[in-house]
């Protein structure tokens, strides 16, 4: 058995110990009561508050994932207004060299009464010379004409250099704005969650935690008992082991929305990072990788491939075989393993396809 088989085994044999070993009434009586913010309101069951945490840390990821979109805009739009300043600074160098040079030109016909030098050959009597006169006529006319047409090309090029600047401008205004916007969002979303944690005793908190275990493990019973694992038995790529490796290695490592690395990461954060150390990078949200990547069947999965979660893609996590991923789960939790069918999963993609 392969450590990879082990670390599997091991995350079914702890939610199996954890359900087993629970007291016989922890599920015939109801659980214990957590308080509320108001004294006049019912008490809530502490399945209850579990359910109202997993869906405002559902609601900040979802915000995560639409921060780093914006983020990563905002980057894109910063490295082309560089480029784009670099090429209008040139393309103005550029035009101001034409300029002298169609000035120069100018210059030289006054100083010869209007009259190029070529011209002035050509009224020669002298057969040789009146060919050299008509053959420099035609190349000044060339170079004029080549002078002046580099010239409004380049001007053309700057006006549209200038006008893609400020639309880029305009853009990376609104993402900033959108950026901070849900920012504050997110840490709103975070701050009810713990919050609600709060208010909790030591001993609920900890119960807490049994009720998320005890969730999960049963969506990944209900999983593995549909079939779905039978058919996946197939070895990852050689870039698919290399993110496999990484993924697996940040373990432990604390769940820290909109990062990246290397001692934090949130779900997408860790999965764009484990496959760009692979050397294959890919879209930087889970949203975005569920739409750019390629879609596969969960029975043609193999290690490597990204499991996309929940119907608006907000949370994404790598397999790593034998029904397992790893992922960072949320704010307050650690990058760790888990079942692969422990949460609603919309679908499959792979990287390197």
């Amino acid at each position: 058995m392969n450590r990879r088989h082990c670390a599997a085994a091991a995350i079914t044999l702890v939610c199996a110990l954890t359900v087993l070993t629970a007291p016989a009434q922890a599920f015939a009586a109801p659980a214990p009561p957590a308080p509320t913010t108001s004294p006049g309101a019912p008490r809530k069951s502490l399945e209850e508050v579990r359910k109202e945490i997993d869906a405002l840390y559902r609601t900040a990821g979802a915000a995560t994932d639409a921060y780093n979109l914006a983020d990563e805009q905002t980057r894109k739009q910063s490295g082309e207004i560089v480029e784009l300043a670099k090429a209008i600074v040139e393309g103005q160098a550029k035009i101001a060299d034409l300029k002298s040079k169609a000035g120069a030109q100018a210059r030289e016909q006054y100083r010869t009464g209007g009259l190029p030098p070529g011209a002035q050959l050509m009224l020669s009597d002298d057969p040789q010379m009146f060919m050299d006169g008509v053959n420099r006529v035609w190349q000044g006319q060339q170079a004029a004409k080549g002078v002046l047409g580099e010239l409004t090309r380049t001007q053309a090029d700057l006006e549209m250099y200038t006008e893609d600047a400020s639309t880029n401008w305009q853009k990376l205004e609104a993402n900033r704005i959108k950026q901070a916007k849900t920012k504050k969002q997110i840490n709103a979303q975070i701050a009810a969650a713990k919050k609600l944690e709060s208010q909790l005793e030591k001993k609920e908190r900890a119960r807490l935690l049994e009720l998320e275990q005890e969730a999960e493990y049963k969506a990944q019973t209900a999983w593995l008992g549909s079939g779905a694992l039978k058919e996946i038995n197939r070895e990852a790529s050689t870039r698919g082991k290399k993110a496999v490796a990484f993924a697996t290695s940040q373990i432990g490592k604390p769940y820290v929305w909109g990062a990246e690395g290397p001692g934090s990461y949130d779900c997408s954060g860790l999965t764009s990072q484990a496959w760009a150390a692979a050397g294959r990078p890919i879209p930087r949200t889970s949203q975005e990788q569920w739409r750019q990547l390629p879609h596969i069947a969960i029975k043609d999965m193999r290690p490597g491939d990204l499991i996309i979660y929940h119907g608006d893609a907000s949370h994404v996590g790598m397999y790593i075989g034998d029904g397992a991923i790893v992922h960072a789960p949320r704010p307050g939790r650690n990058v760790t393993l888990a079942g692969a069918g422990s949460m609603e999963i919309l679908g499959v993609v792979r990287p390197d396809k």
